[in-house]
């Protein structure tokens, strides 16, 4: 704990020396992939923070982080970046990677932080690619304190330069999109405490108003609280969420799934009962699993579906929230739809709830996730060792295939799922050490499982990754 304190101390003291006379850096390009540190503190028991490291690709909450476009045949992505190891604010970045050339793109600014002194990765941005090639960036915004800023890239298939569309109260986006339909969003409101909403665009300009989704709260209870995770099947719109228990974020839990079919005018159960918006109480037809009966936590990680259709959720439970062998057993959860009843599986463990990966389906519905469920150099702390599991039964039995990173100085954490993920850039992350302020390199990997480091700096408008042998950092 004290050295996530001090840790904190100098992150302060960087924030606000960098904060001085500083100069936008917004369509500038940087020299290198430089991921952002941060820590949340919150530092409750003797094993620190409740969540700190390398957290450029964070929240598990912001869908998308990366697109594959065919018709380019490039991956654009985005994270919170840094522009250097000793200034410490954050710069919302884009990237690019070219699958017939194997090299990266120098990433581009799309949005300084640095110039409210923000260095804060719940600001991290999302990414959209629309039917005329344009990339989206949608830059989260915190609470309802900071907004959230859209820009759209001035050329197609293309990051040298973004503009500015527009911004609202938007926390945590989840942007999906139609070619017909155009955009949909979800995203959380600050209203009291956290509350699911939606809007709709044609156009990415014109939005719609406002929509609540959920807003939980039981009798003896005064504030509502939920975290959302969604996907788009066709024209299916996807919806899990969970439950804290009086607005308490620490004691998150349940799952509750609901879906649309008509673009959100009406919403259902997943066995097709309607349902209101928003939902106010915890007993309702939604509940998928009612995990505070079990008083277990419950962190969702992702939501996909198989060929047929289905959701499968991925997601996480613990004793509590608390850091270190205080949170008991955290245990690596799927649950899917038959077509008749939900069922559950368990994949493996690890050591932290914020211990954060993704699941992929592919046509064969074959499953793999990738997650940090190895501990890492930081035993404790946020994060850990990559590792590849993989089922070929739709989730009842797992294999561990691959072993991606091993014997790392810092804790890998947080691997995303690009949309309509290319086998050559399948997933990707960023290191970062919990215990005390590092450096954060960032990584991506292939669908067998090989590993490579997105270079710290950069002497050429575009150059190749490093390759990890056999999953071990150099440094």
């Amino acid at each position: 704990m004290k050295k996530v304190l001090a840790s904190l101390t100098l992150l302060l003291t960087v924030w606000a020396a960098g904060a001085q006379e500083h100069t936008s850096m917004n369509n500038r390009q940087a020299d290198g992939y430089r991921g952002i540190w941060f820590t949340i503190g919150q530092a409750r028991s003797a094993y620190g923070a409740k969540y700190s490291g390398g957290l450029g690709t964070y929240t598990m909450k912001h869908i998308p982080m990366a697109v594959y476009a065919p018709q380019a045949d490039k991956t654009f992505f985005v994270y919170g970046g840094t522009p250097s190891e000793d200034r410490k604010y954050l710069l919302c970045m884009a990237g690019c990677y070219d699958h017939k050339t194997g090299m990266l793109r120098r990433p581009v600014v799309v949005f300084d932080k640095g110039v409210d002194g923000v260095c804060d990765p719940h600001d991290d941005p999302t990414i959209q690619i629309d039917r005329d090639g344009y990339v989206w960036v949608f830059v989260a915004g915190r609470a309802n304190k900071r907004p959230g800023i859209r820009y759209r890239s001035t050329k197609p298939y293309d990051i040298s330069e973004f503009e500015y569309v527009n911004e609202s109260i938007m926390a945590y986006p989840q942007v999906h999109y139609h070619p017909e339909k155009g955009f949909f969003l979800f995203f959380t409101r600050y209203d009291g405490v956290r509350q699911l909403f939606c809007q709709t665009s044609p156009d990415g300009r014109e939005w719609s108003g406002y929509r609540q989704i959920a807003s939980i709260i039981d009798e003896g209870e005064t504030k509502s609280g939920h975290y959302q995770f969604t996907n788009l099947c066709g024209d299916k719109l996807m919806c899990c969420f969970n439950r804290h228990i009086n607005g308490d974020v620490d004691t998150r839990t349940n799952i509750y799934y609901i879906q649309s079919e008509d673009w959100g005018r009406t919403w259902t159960t997943i066995d097709g009962k309607p349902v209101e918006l928003p939902i106010t109480r915890s007993k309702n037809p939604a509940l998928v699993h009612d995990y505070r009966a079990e008083q277990r936590n419950c962190y969702i990680k992702d939501i996909n579906f198989g060929t047929d259709g289905q959701p499968v959720i991925l997601y996480l439970t613990s004793d509590n929230h608390l850091t270190g062998p205080d949170g008991g057993i955290r245990r690596w959860h799927t649950v899917r739809w038959n077509g008749s009843e939900w069922v559950y599986s368990e994949i493996t463990t690890s050591t932290h709830c914020y211990d954060s990966g993704s699941l992929w389906i592919d046509r064969n519905d074959v499953w793999t996730v990738i997650a940090p469920t190895d501990a890492g150099p930081q035993y404790w702390g946020t994060g850990g060792e990559m590792v590849m599991w993989r089922s070929r039964d739709k989730g009842l039995t797992w294999e561990r295939v691959r072993t991606l990173t091993h014997d790392s100085p810092r804790n890998h954490g947080y691997a995303r799922r690009p949309l309509n993920a290319d086998k050559k850039f399948y997933a990707f992350w960023a290191d970062g050490n919990p215990d005390s302020l590092s450096i954060s390199y960032l990584y991506f990997c292939n669908d067998k499982g090989d590993v490579f480091r997105m270079p710290y700096s950069m002497n050429a408008q575009w150059q190749k990754p490093e390759p990890v042998p056999g999953g071990k950092p150099r440094n």
